[in-house]
């Protein structure tokens, strides 16, 4: 899932072994359900638009989305080869059109303005903090002019229990490589991208820290 400048990924659940148990963990430690919605509400897809579901795991997100929004186009990109294959059963099982390709997050293999949007949730943490910025970079590249970028993942501690809770996430990943998310420092990295009316809209307490919303657009300039 996580691409390095070796162009290697960590598994979605940091160990292969845990691949198959990723859904029940994140169901059950994230408030997925409630974040995931209130992501897809900021979203906003529209019938018609070009959706790219970046880090997409087991394909949760991109499934949500299409069902929400009839007509909308949604591709998920992961670089985790075992974990695409749960979400192309996922995807077979519910009788979904979503695409998945296997990818890295720095490197996508699409054209440039290809997307009306990109969703990403619970992937930003995995990737350092030189990944992160060639990430979205990526994300301009592939976003059309006026297209939206909104993010869930963990964020700066709203309190000192969040901030306890969320230690169990940094040993897990790495304290370097989920610095920039602890600290509050994804909306300046999407500034720093080049993106435009970069805001954080929410926050939810969770078992395992804050996770945040973030939104930011490209320029509609071109």
């Amino acid at each position: 899932m996580t691409a390095t400048k070796e162009q290697r990924y960590i598994p979605a659940a940091r160990f292969s072994a845990l691949t198959p148990l990723f859904d029940p963990l994140v169901r059950f430690t994230t408030r997925e359900r409630t974040f995931k919605r209130r992501l897809l509400e900021r979203a906003a897809a529209r019938p018609g638009e070009d959706v790219l579901d970046l880090g997409a795991g087991t394909g949760t997100l991109a499934l949500m989305l299409e069902a929400a929004v009839p007509g909308v186009a949604v591709t998920g990109l992961d670089a985790d080869a075992e974990i695409l294959d749960l979400a192309r059963g996922k995807a077979a099982a519910s009788r979904s059109t979503v695409e998945f390709v296997e990818a890295f997050s720095n490197a996508m293999p699409f054209d440039d303005e290809s997307f009306d949007l990109i969703v990403s949730t619970l992937f930003f943490h995995h990737l350092d903090g030189e990944v992160k910025r060639a990430t979205l970079g990526e994300c301009v590249r592939v976003l059309r002019p006026g297209g939206r970028l909104v993010v869930g993942d963990w964020g700066r501690p709203s309190d000192p229990l969040m901030a306890a809770l969320f230690v169990q996430v940094r040993a897990l990943d790495g304290f370097g490589v989920t610095a920039d998310n602890a600290h509050g420092r994804l909306p300046l990295l999407f500034e720093q991208a080049g993106l435009e009316a970069v805001r954080t809209t929410d926050q939810f307490r969770t078992p395992l820290g804050t996770i945040a919303l973030y939104t930011g657009r490209r320029s509609g300039d071109g």
